[in-house]
């Protein structure tokens, strides 16, 4: 039982200002709020964090190492996931969100030290350590979610959850593109951005402690005796869980696929931006600024506007669609728009006429990211609502990090061998386009065994 099911159904203030957005009943409003600012928090420091990342990777070692380093986030994550879930299973859950958020946030303070004493490779090390903690603090804050929800409110109130992820997205992106800019010539612009992500990450450690506390609060106070969710896990692995459950495998094979097609879709554009830049460059168009420095600030200033952008559109279908759709077409309806999108953008580029092509992948990613970022990471958010407590947080670790990272791994192969072919946009493409249909067929059976789920989910509280 939540907080919402502990109190009367009577609503106040907050449920009223969220009504037009989700159907909020009485006693939901405050920890829905608490949890859309603690996902703000979080996706404010990874969009704070997200344009230092590549302004580092693409004006140091480049697009085509970007891919590379990939393999190395699975090959850590092979050792972090079962590490995490072996603390999970020492630890409470109070105990296990705040060590983790505090270790990510000493991590930005050290790599802010290296960046200023510029020690070699570290553009490398930061984008397998980006890559690792987005995935990490993202899952770990949605299995919190999936713990205090039950499956009905999941489905009501996750879409104003993440429509808190959207603004801080937006936030995020907007604080970099204002204070690292070219025109500003200001050459410790993008390294301080990390003290003020590692800022924002503590600020967000201490929301999710509120929210713990407050939901351990709630049950005990309703006399339930079986307060299990704030205890330390069983021992069970993560991968067990996963390979053991067919559901679960065709949620990691999603991640997989959709990963794959995103990352290579990212791969095309930022080919394009790196090209695009040191020509800048060549043509001494530096506003003042060393060549290197100039490629830097003018892609970490073009990924922030870029990522403003998606993030506006990812706010208006966060706030207005995502909560409607799933009211009208449910869940499993939600899985199949984004494939079918990735399937018309990435065949009007392997097929269509393309002029201005940055222009035409721009658009492309906008639509793919932005639909990503809403309708389809709420749909899979919500996939997990039927599971248990181990998967909520040690199956959904490794799902949305190691198989989620997998993806990129094997765009990264994909790279290394266009590279080697001198394979253009419209060939990477077109493999996009055969993986879509392939994640096609993976969405049809994840909605048939969450069908039966679903379907078996009155029974067992019957049962009970």
């Amino acid at each position: 039982m939540t907080v919402a099911e502990a109190r009367p159904e009577r609503r106040g203030l907050i449920e009223t200002l969220l009504s037009p957005f989700a159907p909020v009943r009485g006693g939901e409003g405050v920890t829905a709020l608490l949890l859309m600012l603690n996902v703000f928090l979080l996706l404010s420091c990874y969009y704070i964090v997200k344009p230092v990342r590549e302004a580092f990777i693409l004006a140091g070692s480049g697009a085509e190492v970007k891919s590379y380093a990939s393999a190395a986030m699975v090959v850590l994550l092979l050792a972090i996931v079962p590490a995490y879930g072996a603390f999970a299973s020492r630890v409470n859950r109070t105990a296990l969100l705040t060590w983790v958020g505090l270790f990510f946030a000493a991590n930005l303070v050290v790599f802010y030290v290296l960046a200023q004493a510029r020690v070699p490779g570290l553009d490398i090390a930061f984008f397998v350590w980006v890559g690792i903690f987005n995935v990490m603090i993202i899952a770990q804050f949605w299995s919190l979610a999936n713990d205090v929800y039950t499956p009905e409110q999941g489905k009501r109130l996750f879409a104003i959850v993440a429509f808190g992820s959207t603004v801080g997205a937006i936030v995020g992106a907007t604080v970099v593109e204002n204070l690292v800019d070219p025109e500003k010539a200001d050459p410790g612009a993008v390294n301080r951005m990390l003290l003020l992500a590692a800022a924002v990450l503590v600020v967000s450690v201490f929301i999710t402690r509120i929210v713990s506390a407050r939901e351990g609060v709630s049950k005990a106070t309703a006399d339930d005796k079986d307060d299990s969710r704030d205890k330390p896990l069983d021992s069970k692995g993560a991968f067990r869980l996963v390979f053991s459950q067919r559901y679960l495998l065709l949620i990691g094979l999603l991640m997989f696929i959709v990963n794959f097609v995103n990352t290579t879709g990212e791969y095309i554009l930022g080919e394009t931006l790196e090209r695009t830049a040191k020509e800048l460059s060549a043509a001494g168009q530096t506003a003042g600024l060393a060549p290197e420095e100039f490629e830097k600030q003018f892609i970490g200033n073009y990924y922030a506007g870029f990522f403003k952008w998606v993030n506006w559109a990812t706010a208006l279908i966060q706030l207005f669609v995502v909560s409607r759709f799933f009211k009208w077409f449910g869940v499993r309806a939600a899985l199949f728009v984004l494939p079918v999108i990735a399937l018309g953008g990435y065949g009007l580029l392997a097929f269509g006429a393309i002029t201005g092509l940055l222009r035409v992948i721009r658009g492309v990613k906008i639509a793919e990211n932005a639909t990503d970022y809403s309708l389809q990471n709420t749909a899979r958010q919500a996939l997990f609502l039927h599971t248990s407590r181990e998967a909520k947080y040690k199956a959904k670790q490794a799902i949305d990090t190691f198989f989620w990272r997998a993806g990129d791994v094997t765009s990264a192969g994909l790279v290394f061998l266009g590279a080697m072919m001198a394979l253009q946009p419209r060939q990477f493409a077109l493999v996009n386009v055969i993986a879509v249909v392939l994640w096609l067929a993976i969405a049809f059976g994840i909605a048939r065994h969450h069908r039966r789920l679903e379907a078996e989910a009155p029974q067992e509280r019957a049962a009970g």
